[in-house]
Protein backbone atom coordinates (compact mmCIF):
# COMPACT_ATOMS: atom_id res chain seq x y z
CA UNK A 1 0.00 0.00 0.00
CA UNK A 2 1.57 3.02 -1.16
CA UNK A 3 1.24 6.90 0.86
CA UNK A 4 0.15 9.39 -0.87
CA UNK A 5 1.58 12.57 0.00
CA UNK A 6 -0.25 15.50 -1.18
CA UNK A 7 0.81 18.98 -0.63
CA UNK A 8 -1.46 20.01 2.37
CA UNK A 9 0.01 16.80 3.92
CA UNK A 10 3.47 17.76 3.25
CA UNK A 11 2.92 21.28 4.49
CA UNK A 12 1.45 19.42 7.76
CA UNK A 13 4.39 17.06 8.10
CA UNK A 14 6.89 19.95 7.56
CA UNK A 15 5.12 22.25 10.37
CA UNK A 16 4.96 19.19 12.78
CA UNK A 17 8.60 18.76 12.41
CA UNK A 18 9.49 22.54 12.43
CA UNK A 19 7.30 22.58 16.04
CA UNK A 20 9.22 19.49 17.39
CA UNK A 21 12.39 21.49 16.42
CA UNK A 22 11.73 24.41 17.47
CA UNK A 23 10.77 22.83 21.17
CA UNK A 24 13.42 20.65 21.04
CA UNK A 25 15.61 24.34 20.63
CA UNK A 26 13.79 25.65 23.89
CA UNK A 27 14.48 22.75 25.67
CA UNK A 28 17.95 23.09 25.15
CA UNK A 29 18.18 26.81 26.06
CA UNK A 30 16.38 26.38 29.01
CA UNK A 31 18.85 23.37 30.04
CA UNK A 32 21.63 25.10 29.38
CA UNK A 33 24.16 25.77 32.32
CA UNK A 34 25.04 29.45 33.17
CA UNK A 35 28.32 28.97 33.94
CA UNK A 36 29.54 28.56 30.24
CA UNK A 37 29.28 32.24 29.85
CA UNK A 38 30.88 33.51 33.23
CA UNK A 39 34.26 34.77 32.57
CA UNK A 40 36.71 34.35 35.72
CA UNK A 41 38.47 37.32 36.77
CA UNK A 42 41.90 38.08 34.68
CA UNK A 43 45.47 38.75 35.55
CA UNK A 44 46.12 41.37 37.93
CA UNK A 45 42.63 42.31 38.47
CA UNK A 46 42.81 38.27 40.28
CA UNK A 47 44.76 39.12 42.64
CA UNK A 48 43.24 42.44 43.88
CA UNK A 49 39.67 41.25 43.76
CA UNK A 50 40.78 38.07 45.90
CA UNK A 51 42.31 40.21 48.49
CA UNK A 52 39.61 43.00 48.71
CA UNK A 53 36.65 39.68 49.20
CA UNK A 54 39.12 38.21 51.70
CA UNK A 55 39.17 41.33 53.49
CA UNK A 56 35.23 41.37 53.61
CA UNK A 57 35.11 38.10 54.77
CA UNK A 58 37.72 37.59 57.24
CA UNK A 59 39.41 34.37 55.78
CA UNK A 60 38.38 31.50 53.55
CA UNK A 61 38.97 30.13 50.19
CA UNK A 62 38.48 32.02 47.12
CA UNK A 63 36.30 28.86 45.00
CA UNK A 64 34.95 31.00 42.02
CA UNK A 65 35.44 34.51 40.67
CA UNK A 66 33.29 35.96 37.75
CA UNK A 67 33.70 39.15 35.29
CA UNK A 68 30.75 41.13 34.31
CA UNK A 69 28.42 39.82 37.08
CA UNK A 70 24.86 41.22 36.90
CA UNK A 71 25.47 42.94 40.07
CA UNK A 72 28.77 43.84 39.67
CA UNK A 73 32.20 44.32 37.71
CA UNK A 74 33.75 41.36 39.55
CA UNK A 75 32.30 38.72 41.43
CA UNK A 76 34.17 36.75 44.13
CA UNK A 77 32.53 33.64 45.60
CA UNK A 78 34.56 32.58 49.03
CA UNK A 79 34.34 29.57 50.89
CA UNK A 80 34.45 30.06 54.63
CA UNK A 81 35.83 27.60 57.11
CA UNK A 82 32.34 26.46 57.90
CA UNK A 83 31.27 25.81 54.80
CA UNK A 84 29.07 28.81 53.76
CA UNK A 85 29.69 30.19 50.77
CA UNK A 86 29.65 33.99 50.68
CA UNK A 87 29.63 35.79 47.22
CA UNK A 88 31.50 39.00 47.59
CA UNK A 89 30.55 41.76 44.86
CA UNK A 90 32.93 44.29 43.58
CA UNK A 91 32.95 47.54 41.59
CA UNK A 92 36.32 48.56 39.04
CA UNK A 93 37.94 49.96 42.10
CA UNK A 94 37.42 46.73 43.90
CA UNK A 95 35.47 48.36 46.36
CA UNK A 96 32.82 46.64 48.10
CA UNK A 97 29.42 46.69 46.46
CA UNK A 98 28.09 43.81 48.38
CA UNK A 99 28.09 40.72 49.76
CA UNK A 100 25.47 37.50 49.72
CA UNK A 101 26.18 34.35 52.02
CA UNK A 102 24.53 31.05 50.70
CA UNK A 103 24.06 28.64 53.51
CA UNK A 104 23.10 24.51 53.45
CA UNK A 105 19.94 25.76 54.19
CA UNK A 106 19.27 27.76 51.19
CA UNK A 107 19.64 25.12 48.93
CA UNK A 108 16.93 23.06 50.51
Amino acid sequence: MAIRLTKTKIGLLAGAAAILALSGAGVALASSDDDASEKPIPGSALDKAKGAALAETGGGKVTDTEVGDDESLYEVEVTLDNGEQVDVQLDKNFDLVGSETDSEEDDS
